[in-house]
């Protein structure tokens, strides 16, 4: 009989789970969840981002930057508290989280044919300002659905109506959009690299376009997000037409989408789309950490068909596979679909809430579910190697 050998080197690797814990407070939690069920395991914690909440913060401590902190314009026009990374070789992290994330609207103010990326136009111009000659823009976790508007706005692009007015704030002015003037962008952004760091799984437009896909996770209701739709329709077209032959016909490329439409406007720019764990996670030696793990821990928010299509967990069991090292996934909740993450190796996963509770109620006790789940699971797997044993 060959002896199973019980996991000692863990590996947690989670996102965050959205409007609950950040990744690194997720980490965390399942770490001290694990080491109940195994005291002296050894844990190698690496929180993940994917662009989103917390990108910047992570990617200044991993590389040596900083946090710059200022105030900019939040998703629903008011100022917010908000900041960018400035790393050596003068490149600067900007997370459009950190500026027009989700967690910024009010939930009784979510709608995103209302709310705006101009405050990410203002932390690239401040970056700008900083001396940064390439900016990475990080996507994910957003609030807005403009389209990046806003943001091109913020950097000097007028959006006018057919009066010549300029358009207000939100994906729905975008109805009446009649001409884009570019006159008085910023010129430092022809010298600057720009990258966007996203999900290329999102498309601008199309049956499987943000408005529809995300619209309703943003709080637009089936009218709000035929409107934004054909809003989002209208802006790639104008920016084709008035952009020249930077902005391509931007209605299905790949991460296009990003952030409601973030990527788009930022491509008609001259930006670089780019797959989003291409940029963040080989930065973090991820491969590297998976493989000297016996088992991988990873979690988010909801574990469903979106899972294998650009998500953390996803990507993590997908390079794990690749090693054989197994992975166990935990999430707030088990959406429709989740059987398809063990296709891309997932090999098992659970939901973390031990009974039905109210929303607020899970949200505020992510942390010590997480943790308890993360004991549980622990349990069972310690379960099946003993059960093993006596085979």
């Amino acid at each position: 009989m060959i002896p199973v050998r019980p996991p000692h080197r863990f590996l947690v690797a989670p996102s965050g789970l959205k409007e609950s814990l950040s990744a690194a407070g997720a980490a965390e939690a399942i770490a001290e969840g694990l080491l109940r069920a195994a005291p002296g395991a050894e844990i190698d914690l690496l929180p993940l981002v994917d662009g989103g909440e917390g990108t910047a913060r992570a990617l200044a401590a991993s590389a040596g930057g900083r946090l710059v902190a200022l105030t900019a314009t939040g998703p629903v026009g008011e100022p917010v508290d908000s900041h960018f990374a400035l790393l050596p070789g003068a490149t600067a992290v900007v997370e459009m989280a950190a500026v027009a994330g989700l967690s910024l609207v009010p939930a009784d103010r979510r709608d995103p044919g209302a709310t705006t990326t101009y405050g990410v136009g203002e932390l690239i111009r401040t970056a700008l300002d900083a001396g940064a000659r390439r900016i990475l823009v990080g996507c994910g976790d957003s609030g807005t659905s403009d389209g990046g508007a806003g943001a091109l706005q913020a950097l000097g692009v007028r959006l006018l109506d057919h009066a010549g007015r300029d358009l207000p704030a939100g994906g729905r002015a975008l109805l009446r959009l009649a001409r884009i003037d570019p006159a008085g962008l910023d010129p430092r952004l022809a010298g600057t690299e720009l990258t966007v760091a996203c999900n290329p799984f999102n498309v601008l437009c199309g049956a499987r376009g943000v408005a529809r896909v995300f619209g309703p996770q943003k709080g637009a209701d089936p009218a709000s997000v035929e409107e934004l739709s054909t809003a989002l329709e209208r802006w790639a077209a104008m920016l084709h037409r008035d952009l020249g032959p930077i902005a391509t016909d931007l209605r299905g490329d790949p991460g296009t989408g990003a952030s409601g439409g973030l990527g788009a406007g930022l491509a008609a720019l001259g930006a670089r789309l780019r797959p989003r764990f291409e940029v963040l996670l080989d930065q973090l030696d991820l491969d590297a950490r998976l493989a000297r793990a016996d088992l991988v821990v990873t979690a988010e928010g909801s574990l469903d068909g979106q899972t294998p299509l650009g998500k953390v967990p996803g990507e993590v069991a997908r390079r794990a596979k690749t090693l054989g090292v197994p992975v166990l996934a935990l999430a707030g909740t088990i959406g429709e679909g989740a059987h398809e993450t063990r296709r891309i190796g997932v090999d098992a996963y659970s939901g973390i809430l031990p009974a039905p509770v109210p929303l607020p109620e899970a949200l505020a006790r992510g942390r010590e579910f997480l943790a308890d789940a993360a004991e549980r699971a622990l349990h069972m797997v310690l379960l099946g190697r003993r059960m093993a044993l006596r085979a």
